[in-house]
C-alpha cells in the first residue's frame, strides 16, 4: 500500500513539474501569428478592425519581436525578458519609451500612463489563441468616494471611457 502511495505521488508531482514547465515557457510558447478582430466600444461607437499579432525570436538573447497590426498598420516593439522567474519584462517600443509588464497565469499584463490618460493591457495566451484587451480611461475623469473616517479611506475611481478586445487565432 504504501509503494502504491508513493507511485501515485511521485507521478502527480511529475504532471505537476511538467504542466509548471509549460506556463513558465513564455515568450517561446506563444511564439507565432494570430489573427482576427479588435473590437473597439467608445464614445464614438462600435467599431471593428482587422488585427494581427507576431511575436517572432531574434538573434538577441532575451530578446523578441512583438509587433502589432491593425488595418495592416504595424506597430513593431521588442518584448524584453527581464527576470523570468518572476515574470519581469518590459515592452520596448523602439523609441525611448519602455514599460514595464508581468506574466502571470499564462497572461502578459501592463499598466502606464500617458498624456493624461491610464491604460490597462491584458494578453492572454492558450494553445491555439490570444485574448486581447486594452482599457483607456482619462485620468481628469476620476472620481471620490468615501474618506468619511479612518475606517473608510478615499477611494478613488477611473470611470472606462475605451474597451478594446479581441480573440486571436494561432495561424502559425
Amino acid at each position: 500500500m504504501k509503494k502504491a502511495t508513493l507511485l501515485i505521488c511521485f507521478i502527480l508531482s511529475l504532471n505537476l513539474a511538467f504542466s509548471q514547465g509549460e506556463t513558465t515557457s513564455f515568450p517561446e510558447n506563444a511564439l507565432g501569428t494570430y489573427k482576427g478582430v479588435l473590437h473597439i466600444d467608445s464614445p464614438r461607437g462600435k467599431q471593428e478592425i482587422e488585427m494581427e499579432f507576431h511575436m517572432q525570436k531574434t538573434d538577441s538573447l532575451n530578446r523578441f519581436d512583438y509587433t502589432l497590426i491593425y488595418s495592416g498598420q504595424a506597430r513593431k516593439y521588442t518584448l524584453v525578458v527581464k527576470d523570468k522567474a518572476t515574470g519581469s519584462f518590459e515592452v520596448d517600443e523602439n523609441n525611448g519609451i519602455i514599460l514595464p509588464a508581468k506574466f502571470a497565469n499564462n497572461t502578459l499584463y501592463s499598466f502606464f500612463e500617458v498624456q493624461g490618460s491610464l491604460l490597462s493591457s491584458r494578453m492572454s495566451f492558450s494553445k491555439d489563441k490570444l485574448d486581447f484587451e486594452i482599457l483607456f480611461t482619462a485620468t481628469k475623469n476620476k472620481t471620490s468616494t468615501g474618506g468619511t473616517s479612518k475606517e473608510i479611506p478615499e477611494v478613488i475611481g477611473y470611470p472606462i471611457t475605451v474597451v478594446q478586445k479581441a480573440v486571436l487565432k494561432k495561424i502559425e
